[in-house]
């Protein structure tokens, strides 16, 4: 399952979905995104770089496994 990673008082911790501008980065609407189920938190404007290192890395996988 994937996974945001958000930050707040806290600190690090797991959050509800990915942002708008994670998946802006990334190239992906948020319609292709919840079609492919990953999880979106439409309150979110942050975006983090780790955050779009983990959405590349699925979408890879992802295109990988259709491939095989």
């Amino acid at each position: 399952m994937i996974r945001a990673i958000v930050y707040g008082k806290r600190g690090r911790r797991y959050g509800k979905g990915f942002s708008g501008e994670e998946f802006k980065a990334v190239g992906l609407s948020v319609k292709e995104a919840l079609s492919l189920k990953i999880p979106v938190d439409i309150r979110r404007k942050t975006r983090h770089d780790e955050n779009i290192e983990t959405l590349r890395r699925h979408l890879n996988l992802a295109s990988e496994n259709l491939k095989a």
